[in-house]
């Protein structure tokens, strides 16, 4: 079963230049606390306790994050703020945290395919910290694919429904509606022009693998942008057997933009403080 999560966390995060000149995009904080600990936690809520991260140059801060701080631990310690630490802590002790380096940017495709030292050869969850999901009222969206994957055993990608003029910046999927929110991928589009797109089923910053996208992803040759698109490897991998689509319950923040992180902050800032 999926004991794994993937974490791309090698991008350089120009858009929130200068902020992310010299600190992981992957540490913005979304009120007290930084992006990919959200994405630790939603793995952690699908049972998985072994988050794989690739790193690239500067991004010190996100080992450091998931380690323990003997000095400021000591300066706290049996004061109010120690509390703030708590979750912090539960993290470390409940999940194993292991790190691989992506020495080019090459692509989504290529982070993952980075990873396959740190996966081997079974099914594994893919975060994209900057894609903050949320869903209060029931089960983490990694949650409910894991759910989806258990029952038909093959790839499965998150969608959920964009403005057509909004399409261009992402993978867009078509295909058959064979259960309730579980789409059969029979075509998936890197960032199409809206007259291009194939629908307005956009993928978001969530999957489920299956190991031989490893293999397809060495034989993918570079694509939109001159980069190796996980995009055109899902769409090899449905065309030999099958990869699913599933619109999740929840709210999904595009925190790699500043307008999504403003309205991310806002939102938690209500509604957990």
């Amino acid at each position: 079963m999926i004991s794994k999560c993937l974490f791309p966390a090698a991008g350089y995060g120009t858009r929130f230049l200068p902020a992310t000149k010299a600190m992981p995009k992957e540490m913005l904080p979304i009120v007290s606390k930084p992006l990919i600990q959200y994405g630790v936690e939603e793995a952690l809520s699908a049972n998985i306790k072994t988050m794989a991260i690739v790193t690239g140059r500067g991004k010190r801060a996100i080992e450091d994050h998931f380690d323990i701080s003997y000095e400021l631990e000591q300066q706290i310690k049996g004061s109010s703020k120690e509390s703030y630490l708590t979750e912090i802590r539960s993290l470390i002790q409940q999940c194993t945290f292991s790190y691989t380096r992506q020495i080019e940017m090459k692509g989504l495709g290529h982070a993952i395919l980075s990873g396959e030292t740190l996966i081997g050869k079974e099914p594994f969850a893919v975060i994209l910290a900057d894609d903050l999901c949320d869903n209060p009222q029931g089960e983490s969206v990694l949650a409910q694919m894991r759910k989806v994957y258990e029952r038909y055993r093959c790839s499965v990608v998150a969608i959920e429904e964009v403005a057509m003029s909004e399409v261009y910046k992402y993978g867009v999927i078509s295909g058959k509606e064979i259960d309730s929110g579980i789409f059969m991928v029979d075509n998936m589009v890197e960032k199409p022009k809206e007259e291009e797109a194939p629908s307005n089923l956009a993928v978001i910053g969530r999957y489920i693998l299956t190991p031989d996208i490893f293999d397809i992803l060495r034989q993918t040759p570079p694509g939109k942008n001159g980069e190796i698109q996980i995009t055109d490897a899902l769409l090899e991998q449905c065309k030999k057997g099958m990869v699913l689509a599933y619109k999740f319950q929840g709210k999904r923040y595009d925190c790699g933009s500043i307008d999504g992180f403003v309205e991310a902050t806002n939102d938690f800032y209500r509604k957990y403080h």
